[in-house]
């Protein structure tokens, strides 16, 4: 419902467009979403119990892991139930507080993302480059710190930008052309100078990401320098391993962030921008615990240890 100010119409409630111009996909998009968050919620879960009970991934790297799993948990939980029931209940509203909540969560989960995946890269490098001394410095305080730094600075750094534009004025424009309340989208509704919103998101998001993404690189060079210096091949092997999982999931990132927030989109691109926006906050983060379990003996190891201690009971 609007309620009258002055001469322009606040919003009160804004109604979510997904794909409504398609209603025969409606049932297929349900099934789909419900899937990805299914797998999504059991393939973290288990990722997590497994590292509760088993004391070989009570490590440093594993640490990083679950805090990542914990986010992708979360990253997915703040869209895909209300997508979901849009969906199944037929009703594509939501409240203006509601939205702004979203778009807050959404966008703080995918900022303390980048800055994980960093803590991460600096725990790989460690390890490589700096084996000896990797247990004394990478201590459970130093762990805490970067992962509780982390998520402070992640939920932070989006704070000013998402709080302006919640003070913006709308005029009414309240239909959003997307599957969930997506920060580009709001911004096109608002009738109000966006100016001051767009340069904190210049200055702000963007100049953290590109410094997250310089210090992965930079980590990530003087691994591959160690790579090269080493003589066995098994041991490159088994380097080259332990960093594998964690560069393809970067590599997600990284290239689906270019292609949602850099690249302009086209009017005639618009559904094809949808689905990117929307497969980079609830693919990616269905496929980590896949991506990380795939090439990885200690999480095998543990998965088939519980799976056989379950069988035996």
């Amino acid at each position: 419902m609007d309620m009258q100010r002055g001469n322009q119409t606040q919003v009160t409630e804004f109604i979510i467009l997904g794909f409504s111009d398609y209603p025969d996909l409606q049932m297929l998009l349900f099934m789909v979403f419900l899937c990805i968050y299914l797998v999504t919620l059991m393939g973290n879960l288990t990722i997590l119990t497994l590292m509760c009970v088993d004391s070989r991934l009570h490590t440093p790297m594993y640490f990083f892991l679950s805090n990542l799993g914990i986010l992708d948990v979360c990253l997915t939980s703040c869209t895909l139930p209300k997508m979901l029931s849009i969906y199944l209940m037929d009703d594509n509203r939501i409240s203006f507080v509601g939205c702004m909540t979203q778009l807050y969560l959404l966008m703080s989960f995918t900022s303390v993302e980048f800055f994980l995946l960093t803590a991460m890269a600096f725990d790989r490098y460690m390890a490589i480059c700096n084996p000896l001394r990797y247990s004394v410095i990478m201590n459970k305080r130093v762990c805490s710190l970067l992962c509780t730094s982390s998520w402070v600075i992640g939920f932070l750094d989006v704070l000013p930008h998402s709080v302006s534009i919640s003070y913006s004025s709308f005029c009414g424009h309240n239909m959003i052309d997307h599957f969930f309340c997506d920060f580009q989208t709001i911004l096109q509704l608002s009738c109000s100078d966006n100016s001051s919103i767009k340069l904190l998101m210049n200055t702000l998001n963007l100049s953290l990401a590109m410094v997250s993404l310089v210090l992965i690189l930079t980590s990530y060079s003087f691994i591959i320098s160690s790579i090269v210096k080493m003589q066995s091949v098994k041991g490159r092997y088994k380097v080259f391993s332990t960093c594998s999982s964690h560069l393809t999931v970067v590599s997600l990132y990284s290239v689906a962030a270019v292609f949602v927030y850099v690249i302009p989109v086209s009017e005639s691109a618009k559904s094809v921008h949808k689905l990117l926006d929307t497969s980079y906050s609830t693919v990616i983060p269905m496929l980590n615990p896949i991506i990380y379990s795939l090439r990885n003996k200690d999480i095998k190891a543990a998965l088939k240890k519980g799976m056989e201690g379950r069988t035996g009971g």
